[in-house]
């Protein structure tokens, strides 16, 4: 399932692979697609939507809907 996030606090190449990484430690199938200027995160993944925020936010970024 396709999902978005609003991620805010991502500044650089490494919170990208933060959040990447976190996400991929929930789902290893993931597929993520980070726009850092837009703050805007896809996910293809078969997990719940709050699991994926979850995994997002305990990496110190702000996640909505």
């Amino acid at each position: 399932m396709n999902q978005t996030f609003t991620v805010t606090g991502m500044t650089c190449g490494h919170c990208e692979r933060a959040v990447k990484n976190a996400v991929q430690q929930l789902d290893p199938q993931a597929q993520v697609s980070i726009d850092r200027a837009a703050n805007r995160v896809d996910i293809d993944s078969t997990q719940a939507r709050e699991a994926l925020a979850k995994a997002i936010a305990e990496e110190g970024y702000g996640v909505a809907a």
